[in-house]
């Protein structure tokens, strides 16, 4: 089953038109106001991406303009350099104009449960107990696995957490968090009116596995879209009070899971301190569920997390929010992970020189300039990337003499 889209569709759209086939993508990501050429040119990853892969991994086919002004058709089996190009590409190679997307059925409700913990180490090996069911039928895993890290009193309760109650708000302290820092895991168990009976007990099941602080379950259920859509809702009521048309220093990192506690001893209970200005997300990836002919690169180990953190620069009158402030600490975290060893790589990647992104494709560098090479030889697509400056390939062309880049 699969549903072919237009490029510039956004990825709410392709869902309201499906369901009325009774159907749905298989792999989201958090906010559906994106468009479908744009997180392919990316990867498109949420808490699915350990079962189903990214969303670059679900798709059959593609329509491209490249940079030469051909308009080619491309899959697997037809044009499969341009395919595996730009999936992740950045925009690199070409425009996508067509996307053929997997679908399956969708599903009627959501049942979403948060659980707390004070042990990072019991944190991360539950979320990695949980994608590693990800063969198995689908009553014995959940469908969504997330994570989030809550430095502060503030966070816990914030938009991105909203369904702790208002009036039960829940208070850091009252856990007794391990040096001032909890860690919360969203899961989601998807289900149909078929299988309304035995949800309940496949839940229980699932959390009788798990670690986490006893008292901490928080659930609520809901239609499938709304869980979907519900970063939109968050987002509506930050623009009612003008919070969310702010600077937005996001950093994403794929972390290798052999380094995780280092980098969590290191940054959340480390350089972030006790206060930050919006969501840190952390959950793993299988690594097993991306197609390495890719562009996307990704830590070289069988699982991986990403952390995103997600902050807002806020002009409140606190040091800690502003935009400078942020911007420098995204800073301090990258060269932390580099002294110590740390091989991350950036999701959404921004570099400013060409050998920062030679480093961040490393093997797969050599490669990545041949295919811009073949399908933009003028380099005239994402310039504002400066991936490839026309200086830097002067310098480094074959013809010139000197030595290539790979």
């Amino acid at each position: 089953m699969h549903a072919d889209v237009w490029g510039g569709e956004l990825w709410i759209d392709v869902l309201r038109s499906t369901l009325e086939y009774g159907l749905a993508p298989k792999s989201w990501t958090d906010y559906l106001y994106l468009s479908v050429g744009g997180t392919l040119s990316n990867a498109g990853i949420s808490g699915q991406a350990f079962n189903h892969g990214p969303q670059i991994s679900n798709v059959h086919e593609l329509d491209v303009v490249t940079g030469k002004g051909e308009i080619l058709t491309c899959s697997e089996e037809e044009n499969s350099k341009l395919f595996h190009a730009v999936l992740g590409g950045l925009g690199q190679f070409g425009i996508i104009t067509r996307a053929r997307i997997s679908l399956e059925p969708a599903p009627h409700r959501v049942r979403w449960i948060r659980v707390l913990y004070s042990s990072f180490s019991s944190f991360t090996r539950d979320q990695e107990y949980l994608i590693s069911l990800y063969g198995n039928p689908p009553s014995q895993k959940f469908d969504y696995v997330e994570g989030f890290v809550i430095v502060d009193e503030g966070l816990i309760n914030n938009w991105r957490s909203s369904f702790f109650s208002p009036r039960n708000p829940v208070k850091i302290s009252s856990i007794g968090s391990n040096g001032g820092v909890l860690y919360c895991l969203e899961i989601t168990k998807n289900y149909y009116q078929s299988t309304v009976d035995t949800i309940d007990q496949e839940v229980e099941y699932l959390l009788k596995k798990l670690n986490y602080i006893p008292s901490s379950v928080f659930t609520t259920d809901l239609p499938y879209v709304d869980f979907l859509d519900r970063v939109h809702k968050a987002e509506l009521k930050l623009r009612s009070k003008g919070l969310w048309d702010v600077p937005h220093p996001w950093l994403n990192l794929f972390v290798p899971k052999s380094r995780i506690a280092d980098f969590d001893k290191g940054v959340f209970k480390g350089i972030l301190g006790n206060k930050t200005s919006g969501p840190i997300l952390i959950y793993p990836m299988n690594r097993n569920k991306w197609d390495q002919r890719s562009s996307v690169v990704t830590p070289d180990e069988d699982v991986f997390y990403l952390v995103a953190l997600l902050r807002s620069a806020l002009d409140n009158g606190e040091e800690t929010q502003t935009l400078e402030y942020l911007s420098n600490q995204n800073r301090q975290i990258l060269r932390f992970c580099d002294d110590a060893g740390i091989k991350v790589k950036q999701y959404l990647p921004h570099y400013t020189t060409q050998q920062e992104w030679m480093d961040h494709f490393g093997d797969k560098w050599s490669q990545f300039y041949q295919k811009k090479m073949e399908f933009d030889p003028r380099r005239i697509l994402a310039t504002g990337q400066r991936i490839f400056m026309p200086s830097f390939l002067a310098s480094s062309s074959p013809s010139s003499g000197s030595v290539a880049p790979w």
